[in-house]
């Protein structure tokens, strides 16, 4: 055993069998160990009694005993103060046997007493008072002062480690704790400290700083701390202006950043990813754009700037940088086309707009740069005169300058225009065409297009005429195209007109069915009329009318019914005969209808074949059929059409469904018989109604009687219940307990049923074992030999009596028939 085996074993005695204030005193043979004692808590105490054989005279002690620790002639080892860990936490000793004689018996043998530390010393700080300062916006979580108490306690126990807390801030400036410290002492910006913190609201703060041991009875200590607030040069500069293309060698200097402190690393951060990032900095905070901007390419840039510390951690949050590129006159003025087209009528009078001419300038939008003039410079043809158009100066609204146009002079001009800013000039060109002006009506080729006879189911889509206008107009202009309207005899609206764009042809369709119930006759009236309106002397006239008579033959139609099906919604439990339903059906030819009902598949229904209202000739069940369809004829009486539409019926839940078991649970119920506690088995409910008359709110019940001597009965939840035993006296079968379960409907309806529990040796967990031999239905082994014999003794019996017959009789009775009719064996 080793020494530090011996060492444990005498530590583990000393605590087993001594408590301060008692007179066992631990006791051993005198070999090496460690021993523990409290500090400070008995002035003289008895720590261990050596023992030697043969029995020692007297001790020797020798070592660290600091004259407080001694042993005496008995082998009794004890300190007479109190031992202080903060002193000398260890005492190595030397304690040496002797006889009467003064000689040695054992030893020397070493002796460690380790002082066990108690809470009896205040941490401290060394100053009452800090002094420290901040800049506002420092990064939150960084400390910028540390105040270090120390405390004399075992720091490998609760009560040499400390924690430290900000008992008061002062002032407290909107209620936010501005500090917060960690646990080795350090005090930095609380993250609304870093936000909030200004120098120019109040510019220094007190607090008083708590530390205290982890002790059960903690002892503590108080320091102040005074913090200077500064302001925080760690600002994002105004926002930068460049001057585009500039031609000063680069990099050039646009600005600087500067952190709080020397020795900070500057770094760019770009925001977007460009194809290139003309900025850089250097390790002054100087930010340099490194090449000429464009403005047109870009007009501005936000990028970050960061300072981190020599381990590449960041100091503050980064500051974004702004950069406005400044506009110079370096685009001119562009044409909004090559060439610009406007129409005008030949009829506008002088001052008439004809169009605005609007050219672009890709420099900044509302500066000097880009504001633009215009100027005519140039007309061909020069006819009738070399200044017919003028236009506005800074508008570009181009106008007539003299008197109406005549398309017969020219019919296009072509005008040029300079566009200017104030370095450059561009010529653009635009192309006047002369349109003629609306002064012709359409005119009917005839007036009347006589009469038309159609049947009313003639196809709709059908062009049932063509009629025909001419404009003396400008062929394919607005002018000249015609439209036609129907603006009398079609109040229905069942007929149209699409007119031909290359001819100007109007066709007369059918856009609804025409119905010869509604009207026999439409006297129709077309008008003949130009998209472009006409001009104010020129007005339409019966000229451009035309008219022709449709005539509507009747056809037979079938019955129509009044929806394009019929629901209706009952309880399944009406009783027989009662209406469930009514449909509705007219013949445009107002013949009498009959009702009559297919695919009534159940014989629910019958309806009145004069009425069609519909009543119920059975009981009706929502659970068999919850929507029950079926079709209702309306026949033509006296004629051959008829029509049919579906009727629905939805049947409402009732509660005529009691509880049962959701299946068959017969052999699925298992206990392993004998059993050894008791048991459980849960099974599930249900029905075959809807909610609310199902679960999940059943309630379950024993049978006849609340009470059963054998079993347990409770729910899990609306849809399970458990059945458990009341003890383990079960034989090995089933039991079918009679269990009663209520449903939720109002009166409630109840089911009995009877849950089957097996109770049989189990081979695993929820399984019969049945041996092979004993399988319901299978003969066991000697039932089948008792069989055997059995059959083999009355072949013999059979045998023996035909061999007599024929010994005795054979000659006597030629009829004899030698095999005798025998019954089958029955088993």
């Amino acid at each position: 055993m080793t020494t530090a085996q011996l060492g444990c074993l005498c530590l583990l005695t000393l605590y087993q069998t001594t408590v301060y204030g008692q007179e066992v005193i631990p006791r051993g043979p005198l070999k090496p160990m460690t021993l523990s004692v409290p500090e400070g808590e008995v002035e003289s105490f008895e720590i261990f009694q050596f023992i030697t054989n043969p029995p020692a005279a007297n001790f020797q002690l020798s070592g660290e005993t600091d004259n407080i620790i001694n042993i005496n002639s008995d082998g009794v080892l004890r300190h007479i103060i109190p031992l202080d860990r903060e002193k000398r936490p260890v005492h190595h000793l030397q304690v040496i046997a002797l006889d009467a004689q003064g000689k040695t018996v054992e030893g020397p043998v070493s002796i460690t007493i380790r002082v066990e530390d108690i809470n009896d010393n205040t941490p401290v700080f060394p100053q009452s008072l800090y002094y420290a300062s901040v800049r506002q916006n420092s990064r939150p979580g960084k400390p910028f002062i540390y105040v270090n108490a120390t405390d004399k306690d075992d720091p490998a126990t609760p009560n040499g480690q400390l924690t430290y807390e900000i008992l008061v801030q002062f002032p407290m400036v909107n209620n936010i704790k501005y500090f917060e410290i960690s646990n080795t002492g350090g005090i930095s910006l609380t993250r609304e400290g870093s936000e909030k913190l200004d120098s120019t609201e109040n510019g220094a703060y007190n607090l008083v700083v708590l530390v205290k041991d982890m002790a059960k009875n903690p002892l503590s200590h108080t320091t102040n701390v005074h913090i200077t607030v500064k302001e925080n040069i760690w600002k994002a500069p105004e926002t930068v202006e460049i001057k585009e293309n500039s031609t000063d060698p680069h990099p050039i200097r646009i600005t600087q950043v500067q952190w709080n402190d020397p020795g900070a690393h500057y770094s760019l951060i770009e925001k977007e990813k460009l194809p290139r990032f003309p900025f850089s900095i250097d390790q002054e905070g100087v930010i340099y754009v490194t090449e000429p901007l464009d403005r047109e390419e870009k007009d501005s840039y936000s990028f970050y700037a960061v300072a981190k510390d020599n381990s590449g951690k960041p100091l503050a949050s980064p500051l974004n940088i702004r950069v406005k590129v400044k506009d110079i006159n370096d685009n001119p003025p562009t044409c909004p086309s090559a060439v610009t087209v406007f129409e005008v009528q030949e009829n506008e009078h002088f001052g008439s707009n004809i169009g605005i001419f609007t050219a672009h300038d890709m420099d900044e939008k509302n500066s000097v740069n880009s504001i633009l003039t215009y100027r005519l410079v140039g007309q061909a043809p020069q006819f009738p005169s070399s200044d017919l158009f003028m236009i506005q100066k800074f508008t570009g609204v181009v106008q007539l300058a003299k008197h109406s146009l005549k398309k017969k002079d020219s019919p296009q001009y072509n005008l040029t225009v300079m566009v200017s800013d104030i370095d450059f000039n561009t010529s653009c060109f635009l192309q006047v065409n002369i349109i003629d002006i609306n002064d012709q009506i359409p005119i009917f080729e005839k007036s009347d297009y006589g009469n038309l006879t159609l049947a009313e189911d003639t196809a709709v889509g059908s062009t049932i005429l063509t009629i025909q206008a001419t404009d003396e107009d400008e062929p394919f202009t607005g002018s000249s195209n015609i439209v036609y309207r129907i603006i009398e005899g079609d109040s229905g609206g069942r007929l149209d007109v699409e007119t031909d764009p290359q001819t100007n042809a109007g066709y007369v369709i059918i856009k609804k069915p025409l119905d010869f119930e509604a009207t026999t006759v439409h006297n129709i009236v077309f008008q003949a009329e130009n998209p472009e309106p006409l001009v104010a002397s020129v007005k339409y006239n019966a000229s451009s009318t035309a008219r022709f008579k449709l005539i509507v033959t009747d056809v037979n139609e079938a019955p129509q019914f009044s929806n394009y099906f019929f629901l209706e919604k009952v309880p399944e439990d009406v009783p027989v005969g009662t209406k469930v339903g009514n449909v509705t059906a007219w013949d445009p030819e107002h013949l009498n209808i009959s009702y009559s009902l297919t695919g009534d598949t159940r014989g629910w229904l019958r309806i009145d074949s004069k009425t069609g209202e519909i009543f119920s000739v059975a009981s009706l069940d929502r659970e068999t059929e919850s929507l029950y369809r079926v079709q209702v004829v309306a026949s033509e009486v006296g004629g051959p059409l008829s029509s049919q539409v579906e009727f629905q019926l939805a049947l409402q839940d009732v509660n005529d469904n009691p509880p049962r078991l959701i299946k068959d649970y017969h052999g699925l119920l298992i206990l392993c018989h004998p059993l050894k506690e008791r048991g459980h088995v849960i099974f599930e409910a249900t029905d075959d109604d809807l909610q609310p008359y199902r679960g999940p709110r059943f309630t379950f019940f024993f049978g006849k009687d609340s009470f059963n001597e054998n079993w347990e009965l409770s729910k899990l939840n609306g849809t399970h219940a458990t059945l458990s035993t009341k003890h383990t006296n079960f034989e090995e079968k089933v039991y079918d307990v009679e269990v009663r379960i209520s449903d939720g409907g109002q009166p409630p309806l109840d089911g009995t049923v009877y849950v089957p529990v097996t109770f049989c040796k189990c081979e695993s967990a929820g399984s019969c074992y049945r041996p092979t031999g004993n399988q319901e239905g299978m003969p066991t082994v000697g039932i089948a030999v008792g069989v055997l014999l059995t059959t083999f003794l009355v072949i013999g019996i059979i045998l023996t009596v035909v061999f007599v017959r024929l010994k005795k009789g054979g000659d006597d009775d030629p009829k004899l028939d030698p095999k005798p009719e025998t019954q089958p064996l029955r088993s």
